[in-house]
């Protein structure tokens, strides 16, 4: 029986604001170690199953940034992570429908490890062990849930009592209970039978839409129709108009509280959600005055806080129990005890129409990068990186001029019909509505000064023609 590992990417993470934006959501970050969150968990199912099992389910518009983030590379030869795209954010019942709809269509005989994709797990031994004896139990027909053995009580977690042993470490689910308040999490811990719900699923493919079918038959309808078109011409289309009317619920409300056909496998395996800012205190390591200190930090005499700068210089004196988490645009500061009010923050900002709960002032892309150093009225100037043979898209601009100066390496520059290299200290323009092109053939990254003048400067304003990237 193949095994196959489903990754939920689709959400955006906004308790970890000002690090985590709409365009560059949680998952992305590098919390833990060199490696993002997203590849943290690829890289924890690459060691019990093949590169081409495992499938990453996120929304469109995150489509393409998190396919070139991990698939970096274009050999012929490498296997890709496939990446399905929901047209928009259903929540996980419709995604996971949508999962098991492709693979079901490719094999009648599969198991979905269904996992999200920003989750930190610091021991991958017992991840793995706690895996394989959860697909004995989805081998037998049961939807398999990961119970974690709690180590204080906590608010922010949904919880799982375990009933009657099945056969261990598998145990009979006797109920799934809600996020508590804090004496009834207390309770729990003292009851020795509750466990956090980690939100990592096992189960066959055809139990889950059997489960659909019995509890969410309206959602299981709309999946069986997406799931005859796969293939078609008519495949996206389909997927679109499905997709709108498919129920927005958890999988967990939808199906595994109803369902009489589950188990659950406690483990001790250092987990947590990376829910919040909070979190770091289980999965980052502290100095001895308990404080978690990243980037261009200097402390004096703080406790238990949590500081993250990134180029320029924090300077903290005596905090207690605070957050500071400073990027180029935007500064949080505020008590541990209200890290979860940090989503106000970026509800007020998607009020406002600010960029700083959409982007980064730099931003990643295939090529190299790009920062934002000034904008006003009518102009915007950045600083550009690309990387040795990096090349952006043949495109074009219909609001704006550009003025590009080298800062070092070289610019190879289509304008028009001509290609000309631009050297350090020398510059160039691209006028409004022309082709035009930017690639760096050299050994060293190029890195350049952009100008932008217009009436109209944000980055829809684009006409792409070629893109190696496939954007």
């Amino acid at each position: 029986m193949d095994i196959y590992a489903i990754i939920l990417a689709g959400g955006s993470g906004t308790r970890f604001w000002p690090l985590s934006r709409e365009s560059c959501p949680k998952q992305m970050l590098r919390i833990m170690g060199d490696e993002t969150l997203i590849n943290q968990t690829i890289a924890r199912f690459t060691s019990i199953m093949p590169h081409e099992n495992i499938l990453v389910v996120t929304t469109r518009r995150q489509s393409k940034d998190i396919d070139l983030h991990i698939n970096p590379t274009k050999k012929k030869d490498q296997k890709k992570i496939k990446i399905i795209a929901e047209p928009f954010g259903r929540n996980t019942a419709a995604a996971i429908g949508l999962a098991a709809a492709y693979l079901n269509k490719a094999s009648q005989k599969s198991i979905m490890i269904v996992s999200p994709s920003d989750h930190a797990i610091g021991d991958g031994r017992a991840f793995s062990a706690t895996i394989k004896a959860a697909a004995k139990g989805a081998m037998q027909g049961y939807l398999v849930t990961i119970g974690i053995k709690p180590t204080r009580p906590e608010t922010a977690y949904g919880y799982i009592k375990t009933g009657k042993v099945f056969k261990k470490p598998l145990y009979h689910v006797h109920r799934f209970v809600e996020k508590p308040d804090m004496d009834i999490a207390k309770k729990y811990i003292e009851d020795g039978y509750f466990f956090w719900n980690s939100g990592i699923f096992v189960w066959r493919t055809s139990d889950i839409l059997t489960e659909l079918k019995r509890h969410m038959p309206h959602l299981y309808s709309g999946i069986e129709r997406i799931r005859k078109a796969i293939g078609t011409e008519n495949e996206q289309e389909i997927i679109e108009a499905v997709y709108s009317r498919l129920d927005d619920i958890s999988i967990d409300y939808g199906v595994l509280e109803k369902s009489k056909n589950t188990l659950t496998i406690p483990s001790d395996m250092q987990w947590s959600d990376a829910g919040s800012w909070n979190a770091l205190d289980d999965i980052v390591e502290k100095n001895k005055d308990g404080n978690i200190i990243k980037g261009n930090v200097i402390d004096i005499g703080s406790n238990n806080s949590i500081i993250f700068g990134e180029d320029r210089l924090v300077a903290t004196i005596g905090l207690k129990d605070i957050i500071v988490a400073d990027t180029a645009d935007a500064t949080l500061i505020c008590p541990k005890d209200r890290a979860q009010d940090v989503r106000q923050i970026v509800t007020e900002l998607k009020r406002r129409g600010a960029d700083e709960y959409l982007i980064h002032r730099t931003v990643e892309r295939p090529w190299g990068s790009y920062t934002v150093l000034e904008k006003g009225k009518g102009f915007k100037i950045k600083r550009i990186v690309v990387n040795p043979g990096g090349k952006l898209s043949l495109q074009a601009h219909y609001h704006r001029s550009e003025h590009w100066v080298v800062v070092s390496g070289t610019a190879r520059v289509t304008r028009g019909d001509e290609i000309i290299d631009v050297h350090t200290n020398e510059s160039t323009y691209i006028p409004m509505s022309t082709r035009h092109r930017l690639e760096n053939p050299g050994l060293i990254p190029l890195q350049m000064i952009e100008v932008q003048s217009g009436e109209y400067l944000e980055e829809d304003d684009i006409e792409r023609f070629e893109d190696e990237y496939g954007r």
